[in-house]
């Protein structure tokens, strides 16, 4: 919202309001006769009367207005229609404001703070704040190239300056700067502050723990295990019972990982082709750097390919092939008696 000068708030009002009681003043006057005189002896009085209130009516509510700041803020489309300009800049008549994830910003009058635009979000790229807003603290309001090259319009995104990582105080790590600051002004009572620029370094933690997997004899099925961690940590497999890793020499059975999703993370997939029996067990899946170890397991129940169950598995993943978006976003296939997941060949 844009301070206006309080002589400016007032000119308004005494020229609406002027022309306004004038206006009604005239449409009260009594008739006149042939000779142009007033039609009875009072009407002069009941006139002047008549100004008389109007004027004190202007005068109490230009003195109102002065107790009302919120009057002195008005937004930037209003500005442009009735072509007044910023006026002096009064800092007491700014509002307070609170919870920006993002920081404050000057508003266009460059007066008074307001909150600013924050990471991901659409900016004025001239720096005004008529449309869209400012970007906040560390942030640079630029076009997304990468749109363009999806055939997409690019936007004006406030991006932040720095996308070096850092760790803090709570022994997190944070994208940037940006990311950081945005926990920090959601709970400034937290104390949070910023230990060191660069990832902490942790003991890894399992993000997305591999699922129980239901599924029959001769498909293929593959557990995943999303781990972060810096520095960087190794991920292994090994099967309840057994005190080697996988795969060992088991050539149906085979081991994946890279990095990502997120920065500094890592991703593993265990793929067993041809299920057998035998297979069937409990998968554990570890991670470890030189600060310590974490773990998360999942069970693998296999059926013979002839059992009713089995049959009935099949039958639901034949019927849901069948299904159309819209049905399935209609229909809900979750039994708590029945609570299995089918996987062919299972994608993470």
């Amino acid at each position: 919202m844009e301070c206006l000068h309080s002589q400016s708030v007032q000119a308004w009002l005494l020229e609406w309001l002027l022309g306004s009681f004038s206006r009604a003043v005239l449409r009260s006057q009594p008739a006149v006769g042939s000779a142009g005189l007033l039609s009875a002896p009072g009407d002069c009085q009941s006139l002047e009367m008549n100004s008389v209130i109007a004027a004190a009516v202007m005068f109490l509510l230009v003195q109102a207005t002065q107790a009302l700041p919120s009057l002195y803020h008005r937004g930037w489309l209003r500005l442009l229609q009735e072509g007044d300009g910023c006026g002096v800049c009064q800092p007491e008549l700014c509002p307070e404001i609170s919870g920006c994830l993002a920081g404050t910003v000057l508003d266009a009058c460059d007066c008074c703070p307001e909150c600013g635009n924050a990471e991901g979000q659409i900016c004025d790229l001239d720096n005004t704040n008529h449309f869209y807003g400012r970007c906040g603290e560390d942030l640079n309001c630029l076009l997304d190239i990468n749109a363009a090259f999806l055939g997409e319009i690019p936007e004006p995104q406030c991006t932040c300056r720095s996308q070096e990582s850092v760790c803090g105080s709570n022994g997190k790590t944070y994208t940037n700067i940006c990311r950081f600051k945005e926990v920090f002004h959601s709970n400034r009572e937290s104390n949070l502050s910023i230990t060191h620029r660069g990832p902490c370094e942790t003991v890894p933690w399992i993000t997305t723990p591999p699922r129980d997997v239901h599924n029959v004899t001769g498909n293929d099925i593959v557990f995943g295990c999303e781990v972060s961690a810096y520095p960087m940590a190794l991920v292994e497999w090994r099967k309840k019972g057994t005190d080697n890793f996988l795969p060992g020499d088991d050539a149906h059975i085979s081991i994946q990982a890279r990095g990502g999703p997120e920065r500094y993370g890592i991703t593993g997939w265990l793929q067993i082709q041809g299920l057998k029996k035998s297979d069937e067990g409990t998968y554990t899946c570890y991670t470890r750097n030189k600060y310590g170890e974490a773990f998360a397991s999942a069970s693998l129940s296999v059926y013979d390919s002839e059992s009713p169950l089995a049959v009935e598995m099949s039958l639901k993943s034949k019927d849901r092939n069948y299904i159309t978006d819209d049905e399935e976003d209609e229909e809900d296939y979750y039994d708590p008696e029945d609570d299995y997941e089918i996987s062919g060949d299972y994608e993470y």
